[in-house]
């Protein structure tokens, strides 16, 4: 039998209790061992066999556990995942990474130094349309590829009340919330860009933070376009891709956080299969013969995730999700900031 990797969570929140409990709750290579949770959120309940401890100190001093998951509220990443790091703990830290650039780096200096795993939970890499997507470029049934579009959008036109996400600071918005997910994709798909220009806003009445961006990544042969809005009531395609042989246009939305907002555990073979209605459509030419078909959406898994980090604390395996590349996000997210505030485009 393999060794578990004990496992605490720092936070018992929607990321806690939605996208990382029930993975570990499922893995049979990791043991969800104790939960900081000051006020009840119901953790005790799904889980009496964990150890709820009320502060985070608690959470780091134990000797038994070898993994901590960072998902407090962004702006505590860094310093969290900091003490962690310095009390020998392998680290996930959910997206954004940081909210400064700067402290990333440390943070990545740290885990060198100590030989500790770090790595940041962008688990929208394992979203089934994202996989199509990857799979309809790396096949070349578009020809050579010259537009790119990826919207995050949903329709929130309200104020949420006594939440830290609405509080005007620095690392809150739609922009390193959804943006993190967005940005990491485009660069696992294409790399770091030439150019990054960007408009930001914030469109609903009496908000603090941007809840919309538009952002422009310039490359040598094509462009990408990423954009969100919480103020998108009809939503349209999630990709659209135009090439020289033609386009893919896929709408809908990865099923895996709606099932598990459901408490549906990922299990099975069946678990997140996409249904044939909202497969992509494929209008292009293969080989001189015109196609227009749906496109079968990938099944994706989040668990593929905690798989690679099992096997990047066990067995030494490279990881899915570098440090690097989390931090390549929070850059980019930092010029596309100073894009929007100095009214030009920022070259990489």
């Amino acid at each position: 039998m393999k060794e578990k990797v004990r496992t605490g969570l720092a936070s018992y929140g929607m990321s806690g209790r939605v996208f990382h409990a029930p993975f570990l709750e499922t893995h049979p290579n990791f043991v969800l061992k104790k939960i900081v949770e000051r006020r009840p959120k119901g953790s005790k309940e799904k889980y009496p066999e964990v150890e709820i401890v009320q502060s985070y100190k608690e959470l780091i001093d134990d000797e038994n556990i070898d993994l901590v998951i960072v998902n407090t509220p962004d702006q505590t990443h860094w310093e969290l995942t900091k003490k962690a790091l310095e009390a020998g703990k392998h680290v996930i830290v959910e997206k954004p990474f940081v909210v400064e650039s700067a402290k990333g780096e440390e943070l990545i200096k740290i885990a060198e130094e100590k030989s500790l795993m770090l790595s940041v939970y962008q688990n929208r890499r394992w979203d089934g349309d994202f996989l199509t997507v990857k799979k309809v470029i790396e096949k070349g049934w578009l020809g050579r590829l010259v537009e790119y579009e990826a919207h995050f959008d949903r329709f929130r036109n309200f104020i949420k009340e006594n939440t830290w996400k609405e509080d005007e600071e620095k690392g809150t918005g739609v922009l390193y919330n959804l943006g993190s997910h967005l940005i990491d994709q485009a660069l696992v798909l294409f790399g770091l860009p030439e150019v990054v220009n960007a408009s930001i806003r914030a469109f609903r009445d009496g908000g603090k933070v941007n809840d919309y961006f538009d952002i422009r990544l310039e490359y040598e042969t094509f462009r990408v376009i990423l954009k969100a809005s919480y103020l998108v009531r009809e939503p349209g395609p999630k990709f659209i891709l135009h090439g020289t042989n033609g386009s893919f246009v896929k709408s809908g939305t990865d099923p895996q956080e709606e099932l598990l907002n459901k408490n549906v555990l990922p299990v099975g073979d069946d678990w997140a299969k996409e249904d044939e209605e909202q497969w992509g459509v494929l209008n292009t030419n293969i080989d001189g013969n015109d196609v227009r078909n749906r496109i079968k959406t990938l099944q994706g898994n989040y668990n593929e995730f905690y798989n690679n980090v099992y096997k990047a604390i066990k067995e030494g395996e490279e990881l899915a999700v570098k440090p690097g590349e989390a931090l390549d996000v929070i850059r980019i997210i930092e010029m596309a900031i100073k894009s929007n505030r100095e009214g030009r485009s920022i070259g990489f």
